[in-house]
């Protein structure tokens, strides 16, 4: 195929992942974005194969119908719980596939030493410890998810000595790889020792920062198979690595900004490391809790003339947005003003409340950002907590010592009155209790999500045949 024709495909490809990214920035086009990305992806393929002459396709073609079997299961099984879990495992497959394409391109250019120039060298050891440092700490993000291994902080003493001590072995092994490359072993050293840094590096990262880290191992991933298109000298994985990797980082920052955290503080800061004492909840929560029931919370929203909802994890692992949705609908069509506020770092994973909202055909139109939804709070009747934590502590705006201080937060406080649904008094991943939850304009309402919200409607419903 001419070279031509092969760099206007890449082009083209690009300029599809370009606009698909701008597409998937906004949840109304988001779906368009995704479909303009993936026809960009099948282009580049297409154009990749047929340019490198590939002279039998029946591996290819194995691995192209097990990994549609995998992709189409994983489709329809997965739990939208479960999608942050997901996202983390193939944002470690690709920085596998970075390490072993790499490692398989030296062990083939060791026949030919005048492919073995400086790019090249530099490129296999970054795409080695890189994609090695992605894979095991997407591993780690993943169990941690899954509930396999402990959610918080795992930490140690003189943990910062020994991670400092294995990035310099891990950077030591990158000199050597690219001062003796025809030593095989020594990438595979590499390998390893990046394999341990990826653990070391995730282990101390508390489940409430799950969604800083996604993003950041997302940009790895990226930049991994950027450095894997400098070995390969092709231009199409130099720039879906580079757009994958930045795009990454962009989204690493806006998460930490909506954390109020820098992103050292969130890799080194241990966060959640120490969970709240008996004592520390039994003196903000003694005497003070106020219990409800759907009927008393049924009788509020009655009179209510704007409400506002805000999810958290919660309302995702009841898998309660459509019964959210379902009650929303019946507010409206008795005059009320129904909200949604979205704090970004609610849930597991970046926009995980716009993607659960969406699935239950949510207007787009009433999700407003955090941003968007304070200043209505104080014109707000009923604020409904479901399932969310740390994202409407107060404690972020009033104790400079609490583990979220000045993190942003939706200010639900401020509502008339709000109705808290929770299964219990737990505390959030960053382990401290909730003043929310005694605020004497408070009620708890202990019950399962979606269970909460369905007894509501039912309430709403009798009253409006009794009237």
């Amino acid at each position: 195929m001419p070279q031509w024709i092969v760099n206007l495909a890449y082009l083209l490809a690009s300029a599809l992942f370009i606009f698909g990214l701008k597409l998937l920035s906004h949840p109304r086009t988001a779906v368009r974005g995704n479909l303009l990305g993936a026809v960009g992806m099948l282009i580049a393929i297409v154009v990749t194969l047929l340019d490198q002459r590939i002279l039998r396709y029946d591996m290819i073609l194995l691995g192209l119908v097990v990994g549609s079997a995998v992709g189409a299961l994983l489709a329809l099984k997965i739990h939208m719980t479960a999608m942050p879990q997901m996202v983390a495992l193939l944002n470690g497959f690709g920085g596998a596939a970075s390490l072993l394409v790499a490692g398989a391109a030296l062990i083939e250019a060791q026949a030919d030493p005048a492919t073995l120039t400086g790019q090249f060298k530099v490129a296999t050891a970054a795409s080695g410890l890189i994609g090695a440092v992605t894979f095991w700490g997407s591993l780690v993000a993943f169990a941690k998810l899954q509930e396999l291994i402990p959610g918080e902080a795992v930490v140690f003493r003189g943990q910062h000595l020994v991670n400092g001590l294995v990035l310099a072995i891990s950077l030591a092994l990158c000199g050597w790889v690219v001062a003796r490359p025809e030593e095989t072993a020594i990438y595979w050293g590499l390998a390893a020792a990046g394999s341990v840094l990826g653990v070391l590096a995730t282990i101390p990262i508390g489940g409430a920062d799950m969604p800083v880290v996604i993003s950041l191992l997302n940009s790895y991933s990226g930049l991994a198979a950027a450095a894997t298109g400098f070995v390969l000298n092709n231009n199409m994985l130099i720039i879906a690595g580079s757009l994958v990797g930045a795009s990454g980082i962009i989204l690493t920052r806006i998460m930490c900004h909506a954390m109020n955290r820098s992103l050292t503080n969130v890799l080194f800061g241990g966060f959640g490391a120490q969970p709240v004492s008996a004592a520390s909840a039994e003196s903000v929560y003694a005497g003070k809790v106020k219990a409800t029931s759907p009927e008393e919370v049924a009788m509020l929203l009655e009179t209510a003339r704007r409400v506002v909802i805000v999810p958290g994890y919660g309302m995702a692992v009841s898998q309660a947005q459509h019964a959210v949705q379902a009650l929303a609908n019946l507010l409206k069509s008795r005059g009320t003003e129904v909200l949604y506020g979205i704090h970004p770092v609610a849930g597991r994973m970046p926009g995980h409340m716009n993607v659960l909202l969406a699935e239950a055909d949510v207007p787009y139109e009433d999700l407003k950002e955090m941003e968007e939804i304070n200043p209505l709070l104080k014109q707000t009747d009923v604020a409904i907590v479901i399932g969310a934590n740390d994202v409407v502590n107060p404690l972020a705006r009033t104790d400079p010592k609490s583990p979220i201080a000045g993190m942003p937060i939706i200010d639900v406080d401020q509502a008339r009155t709000v109705v808290v649904i929770k299964r219990s008094l737990s505390p959030g991943f960053a382990g401290i209790p909730n003043p929310l939850f005694a605020a004497p304009n408070t009620l708890m309402l202990f019950a399962d999500g979606k269970k909460a919200i369905n007894e509501i409607i039912r309430s709403l419903q009798e009253a409006t045949v009794a009237a």
